[in-house]
């Protein structure tokens, strides 16, 4: 099976990150997950990146704060799809690391989803493996049927109570 690789540049990114690899074990995704900082060790960082496609990576998750340069060096290295989490920083809430990612230059393109959204990047890492996976979109499929039923049923017992005992019950 494909996998994805999962990096982040500190410990600190963790949290976040094992949302990526929580969704990728709930669809029996294989990952490989490391911490590398391109800043102060580029020559391992370097060598991570150009072995990916050779370990069976097909999408790496690229988390990153302040410069947020990980994800893009990841792109600038890897042949195949990089996506990026600009994670929350303290300085300036985050928006600092989305740019950065999301700025790429043309040529070097990096998916990037929200602030912190580790679970929303490893959906979309799964979602990329299932173009050629129809076990694995069978899966996604179900796992968006169960969001859809968690709705309804928040609707149903909202109608039911009326919003007042509903929102005492949160």
């Amino acid at each position: 099976m494909a996998k994805v690789g999962i990096v982040m540049g500190s410990d600190s990114d963790m949290p976040v990150m094992a949302k990526a690899a929580e969704i990728l074990d709930k669809f029996g995704v294989e990952y490989e997950m490391t911490i590398i900082s391109a800043h102060r060790e580029p020559d391992i960082f370097f060598a991570w990146a150009k072995a990916a496609e050779g370990k069976g990576m097909k999408v790496i998750i690229a988390g990153a704060g302040k410069a947020a340069h990980l994800p893009g060096m990841c792109a600038a290295l890897f042949p195949m799809p990089v996506i990026g989490i600009p994670m929350k920083t303290s300085d300036l809430g985050g928006v600092d690391s989305l740019y950065s990612i999301v700025q790429m230059p043309s040529g070097v393109p990096v998916a990037t989803v929200a602030i912190n959204g580790g679970a929303n990047a490893g959906i979309l890492a799964a979602k990329m493996l299932a173009m050629s996976d129809p076990e694995l979109l069978k899966k996604l499929k179900e796992y968006s049927e169960g969001l859809k039923n968690d709705v309804v049923k928040k609707a149903e017992k909202l109608e039911k109570a009326g919003y007042q005992e509903y929102l005492a019950q949160m």
